[in-house]
């Protein structure tokens, strides 16, 4: 009698630990789903703002038609991959394409006094600002759910019950060394050089001004969280 008591505890405490693990499981992966709906809703926002820059700028730089086509194929791109629900890793990359044609669009800005003095070329650059921080604190947030999610799915005992209930690893948004090192958003007066700076639009977004350690980069073997 003693030992069926004993089997009945055990069982118990393994059904309650299984239960427990995977509502854990299920938890962390509706943080990441809801992670990766703040950051769309972050880009969304940046491509809305795009043909409302784009036309400033033509206003008085209409002979630059090579980087305005750029800036609105870029954007073209972008909200394909975001309608098509690609994962992570193809949203990066389209939306980095379009950060660097929204970049050479402010450099080449800087050539025309005009457009840098319009209030409303100087509203779109700020709200451009104040969407981009958002993003990359949207992403910092996203990464470290990830990291938290796949690490639980990965790490002995409760990769037991990932396995069962086939919980898969998710992907990271990560940024491209050689898309980081860009100009940022420039609010210089007329005629003033651009600063410069190594932190891309999508680099981790920290306290005091300082710079996150570098992006995690998704592998080629992870997919997106189903």
């Amino acid at each position: 009698m003693a030992v069926i008591v004993i089997v009945i505890i055990v069982v118990l405490m393994l059904a309650l630990w299984l239960a427990s693990t995977y509502n854990n499981l299920v938890s962390m992966r509706n943080l990441v789903k809801n992670g990766w709906a703040q950051i769309d809703v972050q880009l969304k926002q940046r491509a809305d703002l795009i043909p409302n820059l784009v036309e400033t700028v033509k206003g008085y730089a209409s002979h630059e038609s090579s980087v305005l086509e750029e800036v609105t194929r870029a954007r073209s791109h972008a909200l394909a991959a975001a309608q098509t629900q690609a994962s992570p890793e193809q949203r990066a990359a389209a939306e980095n394409e379009l950060s660097r044609a929204i970049l050479n669009l402010n450099a080449v800005s800087e050539n025309y006094p005009q457009l840098q003095a319009n209030q409303n070329f100087l509203d779109l650059q700020n709200q451009l600002k104040q969407i981009e921080q958002k993003i990359a604190y949207a992403r910092q947030m996203y990464n470290d759910v990830v990291l938290k999610y796949n690490n639980s799915i990965q790490m002995f005992p409760s990769n037991i019950v990932a396995g069962m209930f086939h919980f898969i690893e998710a992907q990271f948004f990560s940024v491209a060394g050689q898309d980081r090192e860009v100009p940022k958003v420039s609010f210089a007066a007329p005629g003033a050089p651009a600063s410069q700076s190594t932190e891309g639009p999508f680099t981790k977004f920290m306290p005091d001004g300082q710079s996150g350690p570098e992006p995690f980069n998704a592998g080629d073997n992870q997919r997106s969280v189903q």
